[in-house]
Parts: structure tokens; sequence; C-alpha cells
């Protein structure tokens, strides 16, 4: 049995036992005497930072007072028949334990799911995504970290490597963040309500689907019918009425032009707003990956302040700063893990939605939100840029280049296709550089006026 193969390696293979101790749980071994056993093994580990002999292990179980005489008798005999030669195949072990890991993980999560629906668990229905994700998120992670000396070939081969972005179909954008977003990365737009959040988004995901990019969009705002349909008026570069008349078999024409033009998907998930999490998330995307072998390159999460966290309850000594950072720290963790942008977006205060000229503070609810961010922008309208079918840009945060050079910038929009669009550079050149009175601002003027006295 492959329990007994752990154990016994457990015992006997030094580099065995720290390579997966810190993935086998007690509680994937069924056998009463088996999970005795590990928990004394992981005992001695923990305190002696050494693999532990078969007689300290026998001693101790002699103490045990959950070991009947009958099961410490076998106990004894199992451990006496793991003799002292560790398996010689280390990679072969490592595969088997890690696919054993992952196998009692889902018995287990599968068993506690129908405990819950059955009502004898504590845990509430809305707890099974999460339950049964995590299980299908067990596995070994291998990597110990890097060494500055010996990895430096590797390092040097890193810093010459083209990063695989994702670009823009807006040239400036792709300029201030150096062609485009990165995989790992949080991406947030700041606007108040009405002002384009979801329609940015929507144009995003449409240009990637033209990059023949797959895109996950989650929508906690809007219907997906809702944002289907804009992704529709953008494609065909119709209007949302004028979509709304084709006749079918014109309109399935146009959508198997797309078909054939772009390679990539576009999936669109609602969920109720407030009712998802980061762990909804991770259960959905493992789940496309089995039933439609669907991979997303890109997530759209619309938007970042209607999520639920998956780690803490609104209310009940958790402030709103709390909260919304504790989200926006999940999405971030969730594109380390799936190694892919994740773009959202958040509200301004009741302030910066009246504003011509939005800063950090006033990002709504939270203003943790933007240090855990990579790229924040603003999207501001006032009354002489709706009629000049135009939107206001402004860099607030930018760890792909440095956020001073284009710091405001306009983009076109054309909001009955559901578009937004390169401007001439004249557009850019007339717009007014007001001063903008934020930290990073300040120090710069600190500084020219430090050096202007040395």
């Amino acid at each position: 049995m492959i329990e007994t193969t752990i154990l016994t390696n457990l015992i006997n293979n030094e580099e065995y036992i720290r390579k997966v101790l810190p993935y086998v749980k007690d509680e994937y071994f069924q056998d009463h005497v088996d999970r005795s056993i590990y928990n004394e093994i992981v005992g001695y580990f923990e305190k002696y930072n050494k693999r532990p002999p078969i007689e300290a292990i026998k001693i101790s179980l002699e103490d045990a007072s959950n070991l009947s005489e009958d099961q410490y008798s076998q106990a004894s005999t199992s451990l006496s028949n793991m003799g002292d030669t560790p398996d010689d195949n280390l990679e072969w072990l490592l595969d088997e334990t890690e696919k054993w890991c992952s196998d009692r993980a889902i018995y287990n999560a599968i068993m506690e799911s129908i405990k819950v629906i059955d009502g004898k668990s504590d845990k509430s229905k809305g707890a099974l995504p999460g339950i049964l994700s995590d299980a299908l998120s067990v596995s070994f992670d291998p990597h110990i970290g890097h060494d500055f000396i010996d990895d430096s070939e590797e390092r040097w081969e890193y810093y010459h490597q083209k990063e695989i972005k994702l670009p823009f179909d807006l040239e400036i954008f792709n300029a201030i963040t150096k062609g485009g977003l990165s995989k790992k990365t949080l991406n947030i737009a700041l606007a108040g309500t009405g002002v384009g959040k979801s329609m940015f988004m929507c144009h995003c995901a449409a240009a990637n689907l033209r990059d023949s990019k797959n895109v996950l969009y989650i929508t906690m705002e809007m219907a997906e019918e809702k944002i289907a349909e804009r992704i529709d008026a953008n494609l065909m570069g119709m209007t949302i009425d004028d979509v709304h008349l084709l006749p079918q078999d014109i309109y399935e024409k146009k959508i198997n032009r797309l078909k054939e033009n772009y390679k990539g998907k576009i999936v669109i998930k609602e969920y109720p707003t407030t009712g998802a999490s980061t762990n909804h998330f991770r259960y959905l995307l493992n789940e496309l990956k089995i039933k439609k072998n669907f991979v997303p390159e890109v997530i759209y999460v619309d938007y970042l302040n209607i999520c639920m966290s998956a780690r803490m309850k609104y209310g009940a000594g958790v402030n709103s700063y709390t909260y919304i950072k504790a989200i926006a720290e999940e999405l971030r963790g969730l594109a380390v893990e799936f190694n892919l942008p994740i773009v959202s977006a958040t509200q301004t205060t009741r302030s910066g939605f009246t504003s011509s000229d939005v800063g950090l503070e006033d990002t709504s609810e939270s203003f943790g939100l933007p240090a855990t961010a990579d790229f924040m922008f603003a999207l501001v309208v006032t009354e002489e840029l709706d009629d000049l079918n135009q939107i206001l840009v402004k860099q607030l945060k930018n760890r792909y280049s440095d956020p001073s050079f284009n710091r405001r910038f306009i983009i076109g929009v054309d909001k009955a296709k559901m578009t937004l669009y390169n401007v001439e550079q004249i557009a850019q050149e007339d717009l007014i550089e007001e001063p903008v009175f934020d930290q990073s601002e300040i120090h710069d003027k600190m500084k020219e006026a430090f050096e202007t006295f040395t």
C-alpha cells in the first residue's frame, strides 16, 4: 500500500521527509494506526529536525493513550517491517505521494460536502466551492527559493528574456505599461458611477479576443447577457440597438466570422453582488479547465468592491479598509497562482466623483487598495470631455514604468458602440497639466528645491 511506502520513507529517507512533510496531512491516512505512526513521525521531526529512528517511534507509541494494546502491537509490527532502506527513485516517490495527497484531499472534500448538504456540518452550503477548490488545488511546490550566487546564470537569462505581455489596442496604454500587462499582476481602474469602468473592461476583453487570447470576464454588477451585448457591439462595430435589430441569420454569420478570424474565447460568468470570492473564482477556473479545456490568459473582475473576501466577514470588527484591502490581496494572489494578469475596478469617493483631478485619496472605502495594485489609473469625464467624446486618464500608480511620464492623457470613446480608440496627438498636446499635489510630486518638488540650494 502507498501509505506503508510513504511512512517507510518518512522514517528512512531524509531528503524525502523534508520535501513532502509540509504537504502530507494526518487526515489523509484512513487507518488509525497509520495515522498515529505519522503523527509521531511529525512530532519527532518538528522537535529534533531529523528523521526519527524506528525505536523512538515505538517508545512514543507506548505512551499513546489513543491506541489499544492490539493497535500498539499492530503498529510495532508495521514499524519493524519498514526496514531501513529508502526507495532509490525519489522522483517516482514524490509523484506518487503527490497523487495520493491529491486523491485523499478530494475524497475528504467530497465526504465533507455530503455532510454540509445533509446538514451534519457547522459549515453552510456557501462553503462548498471553497472546500472543493482547496482540495483540487493540492500540489507539491518543488521550488525552495532563488540562490543568489548559484542561480546567477538563471537570473542573467531572466534579465535578457523578452517578457510576454498582454497588449492593449490603445497606443498610450502600451507606452505607459511598456507593451501591456504583465502576468501575476493586479490592475485597477478607478472611476465614478457611470463613467466607464465596465465599458473599459469590455473593450479590453474584446481587444484581447481580437488578439486571439482566452478571456474570463467575471461580473457581479451586470448580467452575463448585458456584458456579452457590449462585447457584441464592440466586435461588430455596431450600436447595441443595431445589434438587437439584426436578423438571426445575419447575426450568426457575424459570430461565425469572429470565430474564423479570432482563435481565442471569452467566457462570461455572473455571480450575485457580494456573493463570490476568490475561492469561487478558483473553483470556476478548475471547472473550466476540466469541462471545457479553457484556460484564460487574463481575468476581468467587474468589480472589486462588490466581491466577497475569502478570508474574512465584513463587520464584527472588520472595517472597510481591512476588508477591501483583503479582497485586493486575494485577487493579486489569484493572479500569481494562475500566472496571468487580473483587471478590475473600484469606485471613487463622493468627492472624487465630482473632481476633474482624481487622486489616490479618492479611492472609495479603502486607501489600502492602491498599496496592493501593480497598476492603477483613474477614468475622468467632465461635461467638456463628454461633448468631445473623450475620457481623461490619469496614472495613479505604475509598477511598469515611471508614472510621471504621460501622467494624464486622453482616449476617445464611442459609447454607442462600446468602443475606446486612440486620439490624435494634438488632443494630448492640448491637455493642460494642472498641478496634482500627490505625495510623489511633493517629493519631487522638495528634491528640486534641495538641489537648488546645494
